[in-house]
């Protein structure tokens, strides 16, 4: 079922509404806003905001009709999952696999700037080619290490996926590559995979099930680097259900545990966590809880370390939040004009997760639409983020 149908339900019946009662409060037409809620039809912009309006769900809503727009176009079989079909029905490797360790690792590091659909081309054909190193005579262990390169790589093809709007290719991905952790015997990439399954459920406003894969993921992982990430996704799910004194107990513990693992090796590699990435998530949680003084202190260090000595933006994806969060931030201290000119600032990369991003920006939507409805740069901000959806 679309992300919007299941959302409206579960915010009219948390405040107690009956589809006649709420067709009344909008005004719409019960019959379809009982088609919206069972998937079968997409609702106007119009009629979205005003949905999202009476329900009180802060561009929630707004988030999932887009997302779900960008999924519809998303139905045909994943080329990834027919390939890592393909690669299940080997029983053979090649001696040695160095090299593609080293490349799956060079493309993991690319993952913060490069162009999302051209990582993904390039990331399928290195698939290609572990399927065809399986079909050649190996050990046992040169087996395991082709399925370990292989689950590495459906995760970075799920996350592009996903960030491209990719929704039903992202998920069967994902799916895949926690079958290749599971048969590997490998919990790192078993734990991502959980991982992927809570930052897609955040993303889809699914608070409660991202919090529950979350968990899933930290048992499945153990001691684990994904972990601290996999804590990171927990303290998020708590502050966007409400319960902010457990989203800072979380982080506080993830923190701790981050500070017990080290510095990696390579901190720019996707699926690692350094104590920048961690700054980012501690950003958003603080601003779901309105701790405007931390979010903001956040942000700054994330736009700060996101910079490199030449001015180049080395996290556009996590630069953009960053930017969104000091636009909201910016918003309930009564500055508009900051506000707007962080949040134009947002849409300007051209690399993006667009469900991170629309998520994020649907908050600072709302909290203009609450603000300011009438002013120029209330329209101009709104144009922006209708230009990106």
């Amino acid at each position: 079922m679309p992300t919007f149908g299941t959302r409206m339900r579960t915010a009219r019946e948390a405040r107690g509404l009956s589809l006649a009662a709420l067709a009344e409060l909008l005004p719409a037409d019960k019959g379809h806003l009982s088609r919206l809620e069972n998937g079968r039809r997409r609702p106007g912009e119009d009629l979205t905001r005003r949905i999202d309006e009476v329900l009180g769900t802060r561009g929630e809503l707004i988030t999932c009709a887009a997302l779900d727009a960008a999924a519809a176009a998303d139905t045909r079989p994943s080329e990834t999952v027919e390939l890592l079909r393909r690669m299940h029905a080997s029983d053979t490797a090649p001696a040695t696999i160095e090299t593609l360790h080293a490349t799956v690792t060079e493309l993991s590091c690319q993952y913060g700037w490069r162009d999302a659909a051209e990582l993904r081309a390039e990331g399928q054909g290195w698939l290609r080619e572990v399927v065809r190193l399986l079909q050649r005579p190996t050990g046992l262990r040169q087996h395991r290490e082709l399925l370990v390169c292989a689950g590495w790589l459906a995760l970075l093809i799920g996350c592009v996926e996903y960030d491209l709007g990719m929704r039903v290719s992202a998920e069967a991905t994902r799916t895949a590559a926690r079958q290749l952790g599971d048969e590997a015997d490998h919990a790192d990439i078993t734990g991502w995979a959980w991982e992927m399954k809570a930052w897609f459920a955040l993303t889809q406003s699914r608070h409660e099930a991202a919090l529950t894969a979350a968990r899933a993921g930290q048992e499945a992982a153990g001691r684990q680097r994904v972990g601290v990430q996999l804590i990171a996704q927990e303290a998020k799910a708590l502050a966007r259900l409400g319960d902010l004194h457990g989203a800072r107990t979380a982080l506080d513990r993830g923190r701790q545990f981050l500070d017990d693992l080290g510095a990696p090796d390579r901190p720019d590699n996707h699926f690692e966590v350094d104590p920048g990435k961690w700054l980012f998530y501690a950003m958003d949680a603080y601003r779901l809880a309105e701790h405007d003084v931390l979010a903001e202190h956040y942000a700054n260090e994330v736009l700060r370390l996101g910079t490199g000595p030449d001015g180049v933006d080395r996290s556009p994806m996590r630069t953009a939040e960053a930017r969104l969060t000091l636009a909201v931030t910016a918003l309930r201290a009564g500055e508009l004009d900051r506000a707007v000119q962080q949040g134009v600032a947002a849409f300007t990369a051209t690399r993006r997760s667009l469900p991170s991003l629309l998520l994020v920006a649907g908050e600072a939507d709302v909290e203009l639409q609450r603000r300011h409805p009438r002013e120029h740069a209330t329209a101009e901000f709104r144009d922006a983020l209708k230009a990106v959806r």
